[in-house]
């Protein structure tokens, strides 16, 4: 298999080389909402109970106080790093639109996130901007999460959210949304929504399963199928996505993004948004 990026382990960090990958790009493009800047350009979050500090410069892009084990169990898999990336852009550029949207945002990759924080970040998302997603995000685990060491807080597990009610979710002011979160961890936490099992099924399925959920539609379907469960075929169409369809691809998305169209959609996504 072609090897799409090499790790340096440092004394104390983890150091990626990955020509075309930008994670400053694929942690602010809006699939996932617990990533922040400071002024000089580090990025901080959490992802899987762990928080990061990452700097980005000079070809290379450093993992404060991650080591091997850490970067292999989480951070690997979680910036899809053994996707290769460039023979898919490639293969999009055929497509006239498409090649404007590699060429423009090509360094993003699809995050490999957490199935339960992918869906629930998702139902939050519904008629919502990216700040006040992020907000609603960070007040959920402050609230019911487990405190790190670093001052972050872990996601918390659908119990937590479960054992809180819906009257117990006000503190984080997600308005209608409270009561789909409260009946995703109820049906997660009781099995009915077995990750496991959603990820292997065909990708109609796996929709319909997951749209067994009070409010979940296809759009929070297809966002929680690719962003947390790694089906790169899933296609979340939102309000630019809908207008991408409707003025470039009338007849449906091209060939060269069948399997993928989950990935080709992130670039059309963010393309479109900032132009």
């Amino acid at each position: 298999m072609q090897q799409n990026f090499i790790a340096i382990f440092e004394k104390q960090n983890t150091v990626i080389k990955a020509p075309g990958f930008s994670a400053a790009l694929s942690l602010d493009c809006g699939q996932a909402f617990r990533w922040s800047a400071d002024e000089n350009g580090l990025w901080h979050g959490v992802a899987f109970g762990k928080a990061l500090t990452l700097a980005e410069k000079d070809g290379g892009i450093t993992l404060f106080n991650v080591d091997k084990k850490e970067f292999d169990t989480i951070w690997k898999n979680y910036f899809d790093l053994e996707r290769d990336y460039e023979s898919l852009k490639t293969a999009y550029s055929a497509d006239e639109s498409l090649k404007k949207a590699v060429d423009f945002c090509g360094g993003i990759h699809i995050l490999n996130q957490e199935p339960w924080e992918a869906l629930c970040s998702f139902i939050i998302s519904q008629n919502n901007n990216i700040p006040r997603i992020k907000g609603i995000v960070a007040r959920l685990c402050a609230l019911l999460g487990d405190r790190l060491e670093s001052g972050d807080y872990t996601f918390p597990a659908p119990g937590r959210i479960v054992e809180a009610g819906v009257e117990g979710l006000a503190p984080i002011r997600s308005g209608f949304r409270a009561k789909y979160i409260y009946d995703a961890a109820l049906k997660a936490q009781s099995g009915e929504i077995d990750f496991g099992r959603i990820k292997t099924l065909p990708l109609a399925e796996a929709a319909e399963e997951l749209k067994k959920i009070k409010g979940v539609g296809d759009k929070v379907a297809a966002c929680a199928l690719l962003y947390g469960l790694g089906r790169a075929d899933a296609f979340p169409v939102d309000v630019w996505v809908k207008r991408i369809l409707e003025e470039l691809y009338p007849g449906g998305m091209p060939a060269c993004t069948q399997g993928t169209a989950g990935i080709a959609q992130q670039y059309l996504f963010h393309w479109r948004r900032n132009n």
